[in-house]
């Protein structure tokens, strides 16, 4: 036999193991709870405030006062058809946590972005809004790096 063979024949065994073993199920307490990762919670819907006499119809809108439940961390408010809804991002109490001391992270910026795609505006729990400003300072403290297809 070459030099070499059994150590090859090792690494080939070892790696078919590796797979056999990654193809089964986890062991019972390593189960997926039922707990859903994240949770949308709807508030009471309220009347748009109408602009002041004389603004400019280009002008930002007025500061929204945001009712944030307790446990949640954000709130999408959405103004549609002379009604403002506001909806409380809930996540579970490990994702939570994570967002509660990072907000940069995946998970946290996911949500906030589904919210805008709806047309909506993210609030914090301190009723500080989270624009895209704050989402550009936010990649920056991660360093993400975004690749776009041509």
């Amino acid at each position: 036999m070459r030099p070499g063979f059994h150590r090859h024949v090792s690494r080939c065994a070892l790696a078919a193991l590796m797979a056999l073993a990654a193809c089964t199920t986890p062991a019972p307490d390593v189960q997926r709870s039922d707990v859903p990762a994240v949770e949308r919670t709807r508030l009471p819907d309220e009347p748009i405030p109408p602009k002041p006499p004389g603004a400019h119809p280009s002008a930002p809108p007025p500061p929204v006062s945001v009712e944030v439940p307790p446990g949640a961390i954000y709130v999408c408010v959405v103004d549609r058809d002379g009604v403002r809804r506001q909806t409380a991002i809930e996540f579970a109490p490990k994702v939570g946590a994570l967002c509660a001391r990072h907000p940069e992270m995946g998970p946290c910026q996911y949500e906030r972005n589904v919210c805008r795609r709806a047309g909506g505006r993210v609030y914090a729990a301190n009723g500080d809004e989270i624009t895209m400003a704050t989402e550009a300072e936010y990649d920056k403290k991660v360093m993400r790096v975004r690749f776009k297809a041509n």
